[in-house]
């Protein structure tokens, strides 16, 4: 594999100075971030500005919240082709983001991206459009945490993005309590401006095309207002595994010192690995592509004494043919393997590291001087994105997804917690007309031309996958948004702003190659499908076993809101400001479930989950705020903010915050406040949601492996595939009854600039949530399902089917029901570290911007006083999908301009972790996750960027940016589910290696 590459390289002097310069970052304590320092966009006076958190106008930007500020320009400089992506890298974003990467690897909000700033999930951070509410996205994250799509935002209208890292209930009301993302649009532009680009990473993948136009008219100071118009473009690939290097392209691990996870994979000594016979691929990451079958009773149903399984077609459809020889069944697992089977490559054939995303679409707006002292805006937004992947074969001997009004089907079980009728899938002798009442006999239907045992009487067992389909997801999502305003002064000294926005999403799911339970049973009745060559299947017969599922879902946020304040007394610092504001907003979510079994337990598909919500309410508030500039050196703040529900919950938030200047260069504040969180549509009203969380044979207690062979009960790699390579459904059931989650938050920090052009940031912040929402820990029930106590109280723990190579063995857990529960006491608390620096030399001007965050604590203590603690590990593990809590994260960007050329290079900084989560048993960094082989610890991952801007004329640049300069790839991570042998979150598109990507841009 790749390893960081120490940074350097020969070549010109302005290369040479900005790769070292950018490289220094690894001597600093803590790199940072610069201060927000100008106004926002959408402000008529130039004097003064109203900075996110606040209502009041002010001439200062500091306040005693820490707020920074993105500027697109920035972005550009740094390479970043899209604003979702500068979120997702802003140092403060920690923890269980979610990125578009995760999409094609299960995630329930399929086609979406969030922030989780704090580490405290995405349902924490409250993102505004232009200091207004945005619809949520209509699925849900994990079927519970709704959330705003950063994929809704049109790139080439944003002016900037303010974050405010400071609980901000008191401003903006719930869900706010890790922080607010600000995305503030153009207020107006003049011109015509348009940009082409292209990119594509080195080995040819991710490859991206851009293309926007814009183009406005008139001048607010001189014409009294301003109109624009503009439109966009934008396409990325989707990335596969096998077009990525070793080791992440192939489910063979042997090159990094693990097991070979490919079906019917070689292990390091040339034979088979110990699965024996397989019903998925070797590291149970994708179905087999190849059928198999085995000769049972026809009345039992139960495999024929000796036999063995075989392949259907009698040879391989996908992958390489191997005969197993006496060697390879000398391993405990393997002596009943079939004669001839298929090596399959599934991570290889069919894993998809990032889905294809397609976005355009078009704004305007129009801003207008009312009078002298006001202004009025009207905007309306539409774009599309539509996001889809493709998966491996579909599942035809499984269990259905948790089912709503009856038991789940099962065709790998008849166990009585299943649903009437469940069985061992298996081709009959007999097939029939499916409307024939009662099971087909020698009387009533013909020999089954798809089972091979048939002549003899004999019942066909069936395993592996559908050899000639793959699944695949398209989400498409639409969204339109209109809003508008007016702000300015009226009675000389009292500033108004009221502003009315209305934003609708519509979501269409479609989903391909799955397999209807129902018509499999069919199908399988009447001998319509050729199991033995389903390539020689008719489209039409196809289509009635996988039909095409369409699913709609919609979002609402309809808002309006007002603000006034007015300086009603002269401080000895200055004016004492008071401001008041109301606000009345209705949300709706409507989410029907996508895989409903409410006409019976197999009328649905296998695979697609059950989740769904829908509910709607509106909430009133009344805040307040007050700046008392008391002396020169000391400014009060305070502010407070009512919401009612009507579902019936109520909150009032108080913010304090203090700004201390004891000397001209060095500014000291704080704040202090209380949030809330209210229960999501998800937790209070959804339809039975499960994810899955991957397991470790080591987790399991040795007793219980002990049914699987005396190695795997030493060994836990020794284990067969059923326990090595699977994952426990987790149904959260929903609750009405659910309390909003409470917060404590204070900061402390200081801005210091000892010279002109040069300065320097640090806040410490401090949060407490209680009451939070959660589900109750599985571990006791897992623990006492595998010990074979009486399951605890308030779970209900469902088997799985049993293992077919060892059939009398206590299977291992397929789900784990709970109902979420107010509970626990979450806590986060790090430090934040910035610094800026401008520097114009003569004939070259530097510039130095640095952001990084270090993660002190982020914890979850629960009712009975213990405590899991998640930095530098892959804790949370449910809540992040194994991607875990990074303890620093950062950058730094250096740009040296020489005036027709610009050169910008910027080191990212990503911290290591220990592969182990206390949420999954582990004691802290005590490395319990690690399979065994490779390092216990995932290195810290770093990459460098370099940008290169030609000024063409004041009105044509160029561009070129190298991404991950050095072609560094992420350290292996066994264990992560939200990719395959790396951390999504730490590597993002650092695992494609080195990119490139030229544009062009203008402006006239």
């Amino acid at each position: 594999m790749k390893t960081i590459t120490k940074i350097g390289l020969r070549g010109g002097a302005a290369l040479q100075v900005l790769t070292l310069v950018s490289a220094g970052l690894t001597t600093f304590s803590a790199p940072a971030f610069a201060q927000a320092s100008q106004a926002s966009s959408d402000e008529p006076s130039s004097d003064t500005i109203v900075v996110t958190g606040s209502i009041i106008r002010r001439t200062d930007a500091e306040t005693p919240s820490p707020v920074t500020r993105v500027t697109t320009e920035e972005l550009d400089r740094r390479g970043i082709n899209t604003v979702q992506d500068g979120i997702q890298k802003l140092a403060s974003n920690n923890g269980p983001a979610l990125t578009n990467g995760f999409t094609a690897n299960g995630a329930f909000a399929g086609g979406a991206s969030a922030v989780s700033l704090r580490g405290l999930s995405t349902n924490s951070t409250l993102v505004l459009f232009d200091g207004l509410r945005a619809a949520y996205y209509p699925l849900a994250d994990d079927g519970s945490r709704n959330f705003v799509d950063l994929n809704t935002i049109q790139d080439d209208i944003v002016e900037n993005v303010e974050v405010l890292k400071d609980g901000a209930s008191s401003s903006y009301g719930a869900d706010a309590i890790a922080g607010v993302v600000n995305i503030i649009t153009k207020r107006e532009f003049k011109g015509i401006a348009g940009r082409v680009e292209a990119g594509v990473a080195e080995n040819g993948a991710g490859g991206s095309q851009r293309l926007s136009l814009m183009a406005g008219t008139g001048d607010l100071d001189d014409n009294g207002f301003n109109a624009y118009i503009s439109g966009f473009y934008y396409h990325s690939e989707a990335v596969y595994n096998r077009q990525l290097d070793a080791p992440f392209n192939s489910s063979d691990q042997r090159g990094i010192g693990g097991h070979n996870g490919q079906a019917y994979g070689l292990d390091a000594n040339g034979v088979l690995e110990n699965n024996g016979t397989l019903t998925a691929q070797g590291d149970g990451n994708y179905n087999l592509g190849n059928l198999y079958v085995r000769p049972a009773d026809a009345l039992t149903n139960t495999a024929i004494a000796g036999s063995r399984y075989q392949l259907l077609a009698g040879r391989c459809l996908n992958g390489t043919p191997y005969a197993p020889t006496a060697a390879d069944r000398a391993p405990s697992n393997n002596a009943n393997i079939p004669n001839l089977v298929c090596n399959e490559d599934g991570v290889n054939k069919y894993g998809v590291v990032a889905p294809e995303i397609q976005r355009f679409g078009g704004s305007a707006r129009i801003t207008a001087r009312v009078g002298d002292t006001s202004e009025a805006y009207l905007s309306v937004n539409f774009q599309q994105s539509t996001v889809s992947y493709t998966g491996g074969p579909p599942t035809i001997r499984g269990n259905a997804p948790t089912g709503i009004f009856y038991p789940q089907f099962s065709t790998s079980s008849n166990a009585a917690v299943r649903a009437p009728g469940s069985f061992v899938l298996s081709l009959p002798v007999y097939v029939c007309a499916r409307s024939t009442v009662g099971p087909c006999t020698a009387t009533n239907g013909t020999l089954n031309p798809n089972n091979p045992f048939a002549t003899a009487g004999q019942n066909a067992l069936i395993i592996g996958g559908l050899p000639t389909t793959i699944t695949s997801n398209e989400t498409r999502s639409r969204v339109y948004r209109a809003a508008a305003g007016i702000q300015g002064t009226i009675f000389d000294d009292v500033d108004y702003k009221v502003d009315f926005t209305a934003m609708h999403t519509d979501l269409r799911r479609k989903m391909d190659g799955y397999v209807y339970i129902q018509h499999l049973l069919d199908v399988i009745k009447d001998g319509s499908y050729n199991f033995v060559n389903p390539a020689a299947n008719s489209q039409d017969v196809q289509d009635y076993l996988t039909p095409t599922n369409i699913s709609n879902a919609s979002s609402d946020l309809y808002q309006g809101q007002f603000t006034m304040s007015k300086a009603i007394a002269d401080l000895p610092g200055g004016p004492l400001q008071v401001a008041i504001g109301g606000s009345i907003y209705h949300e709706a979510v409507d989410a029907p479930s996508a895989n409903s079994d409410i006409n019976g337990p197999t009328m649905r598909y296998f695979t697609l989950n059950a989740f769904g919500t829908k509910g709607s309410r509106t909430v009133s508030s009344a805040f307040g705020e007050i700046v008392a500039p008391v002396i020169d050196q000391v400014e009060l703040e305070a502010s407070g903010r009512y919401d009612h529900y009507s579902s019936g919950q109520s909150a009032f938030s108080p913010k304090f915050g203090i700004k201390l200047k004891p000397v001209r260069q060095l500014l000291l504040r704080g704040t202090y406040s209380k949030g809330f969180r209210i229960p999501s549509f998800g937790e209070a009203n959804a339809l039975p949601t499960t994810g899955y969380v991957s397991q470790v044979a080591a987790n399991i207690p040795a007793a219980f492996r002990a049914q699987y062979g005396a190695a795997c009960a030493t060994t836990p790699a020794s284990c067969p595939t059923y326990l090595t390579n699977y994952s426990i459904g987790q149904t959260t059931l929903a609750s009405p009854n659910l309390n909003p989650e409470k917060s404590r938050s204070f900061t402390a920090g200081a801005v210091f600039e000892p010279i002109r052009n040069l300065s320097f940031t640090v806040d410490y912040y401090n949060i407490k949530k209680t009451g939070a929402i959660t589900s109750p820990s599985t571990a006791p029930a897992i623990a006492a399902y595998y010990a074979g106590q009486p399951i605890p109280a308030g779970f209900n723990v469902i088997a799985d089917a049993p293992d077919v190579n060892n059939p009398t063995a206590t299977p291992r857990i397929a789900f784990v029901e709970s109902t979420l529960i107010n509970s626990d006491t979450i806590k986060s608390e790090g430090i934040d570290f910035g610094a800026n620096f401008t520097h114009d030399f003569g004939g070259v001007k530097w510039s130095s911007n640095l952001e990084a965050s270090m993660l002190i604590n982020l914890s979850t203590t629960f009712p009975d006083g213990t405590t899991e603690k998640y930095v530098g590990t892959l804790g949370n593990f449910n809540l992040t999908a194994g991607s875990g809590t990074f303890k620093w994260h950062g950058y730094w960007s250096n740009t040296l301009d020489f005036g027709k050329l610009a050169l910008t290079g910027t080191v990212n900084y990503t911290s290591g972790y220990d592969l182990s989560a206390m949420d999954q048993g582990n004691e802290y960094k005590d490395c319990g996750l690690s399979p065994g082989y490779g390092d216990c610890h995932v290195s810290k991952y770093i990459t460098f960027d370099l940008n290169t801007n030609f000024k063409v004329t004041d009105k044509v640049n160029f561009y070129v940016n190298v991404i991950n300069l050095f072609d560094n790839l992420p350290d292996i991570d066994p264990v992560t589910y939200g990719a395959f042998l790396y951390n999504s979150v730490q590597a993002g598109e650092g695992v494609y290696g080195r990119i490139f990507r030229a544009g062009a841009r203008f402006k006239f």
